[in-house]
């Protein structure tokens, strides 16, 4: 049984025990949380939401909060002498998928 499920514009397929790093929630590790679920599928087959699936429910558990390794940004215009260097570092929110349901 896996599940399509949606949060912070992205899309994730996920199965039970799947730990997955997704834009970061503002919430707790060790707490709970649900996830708007796009399609189900199980031993009866697919089933898509228009656009989510009310009847299905996944529930996960926030494991850590933390930031991605850092990515270096560097432009410049050939010739003039101009040239300019950035860093980011993308938070992340690490989940650990506990339960899929699916009431029909």
């Amino acid at each position: 049984m896996y599940a399509i499920i949606e949060t912070g514009g992205k899309q994730y397929k996920v199965k039970n025990g799947d730990s997955i790093f997704i834009e970061k929630l503002d919430l707790e590790a060790q707490s709970n949380v649900d996830f708007k679920v796009v399609a189900v599928s199980d031993e009866n087959g697919l089933k898509l939401g228009d656009p989510y699936l009310n009847s299905a429910k996944v529930t996960g558990k926030v494991l850590e909060n933390g930031k991605r390794k850092k990515i270096m940004v560097f432009t410049y215009k050939p010739k003039k002498g101009q040239k300019r260097k950035l860093g980011h570092r993308q938070p992340y929110t690490k989940v650990q998928i506990e339960r899929i349901s699916n009431q029909v």
